[in-house]
C-alpha cells in the first residue's frame, strides 16, 4: 500500500510541474525569455567585438562578455516577468523592486551558472553564439519553476528569529 501511495504521489507531483510548464505562464515566460535572448545575445557579441576587444585570452574575454550579457538579460527579464508574466500575483507588489530582483537573481543563479558552464564546454566545438543560445534553452525550464515557485509564487520563505536558549 506505501509502494502505490508513494508511486502516486510521485505522479501527481510529477503532473503538477508538467501542468505548471505547459501553461500559459510559461509561454508568457518564453516570449519574455525570447527577448532576453535578444538582449543576451546582442549584448554578448557587442561586448565580444567591441567593449572587451583588447582582451587578449579568449576564455577571459568570453567570460568577461558571458557576464555582461546575462546580467542585462537577467534585468530585462525580471521586469518583464513581474509586469506581465505575473501580473496578477499582485501580494509581491508591495515589496521594492530591488528586493525581489534579489530573490529573482537568486532563484536563477543556478541557471546562471549552468549557462556558463554549458556554454564554455560547448564553445571549443561550435561558435560561441550557439554555445551560448544551446545553454539558454537547457536552463530555461529550471529559471521558470523556480521563479514560479518562489520569486513570484505563494510560497514564502522567511528567516525565524534565533531562539534565546541561555535561560533554558
Amino acid at each position: 500500500a506505501l509502494r502505490m501511495k508513494t508511486g502516486l504521489n510521485l505522479r501527481m507531483k510529477f503532473s503538477s510541474l508538467l501542468r505548471r510548464i505547459l501553461s500559459r505562464r510559461f509561454l508568457k515566460f518564453g516570449t519574455v525569455g525570447a527577448s532576453g535572448i535578444v538582449v543576451n545575445m546582442g549584448v554578448l557579441y557587442f561586448a565580444q567585438e567591441h567593449i572587451f576587444n583588447a582582451v587578449q585570452q579568449t576564455e577571459i574575454k568570453l567570460n568577461l562578455s558571458l557576464v555582461l550579457a546575462i546580467f542585462l538579460a537577467t534585468l530585462n527579464n525580471f521586469f518583464w516577468n513581474r509586469l506581465w508574466t505575473w501580473a496578477d500575483r499582485t501580494e509581491h507588489h508591495h515589496r521594492p523592486w530591488l528586493a525581489q530582483f534579489g530573490q529573482y537573481t537568486l532563484a536563477c543563479w543556478l541557471s546562471i551558472a549552468l549557462q556558463i558552464v554549458f556554454t564554455n564546454l560547448l564553445a571549443p566545438h561550435v561558435y560561441y553564439q550557439y554555445a551560448n543560445f544551446i545553454a539558454i534553452v537547457l536552463t530555461s525550464v529550471l529559471t521558470f519553476v523556480l521563479n514560479d515557485i518562489w520569486t513570484f509564487g505563494r510560497v514564502k520563505l522567511s528567516v525565524s528569529p534565533a531562539r534565546d536558549n541561555s535561560s533554558d
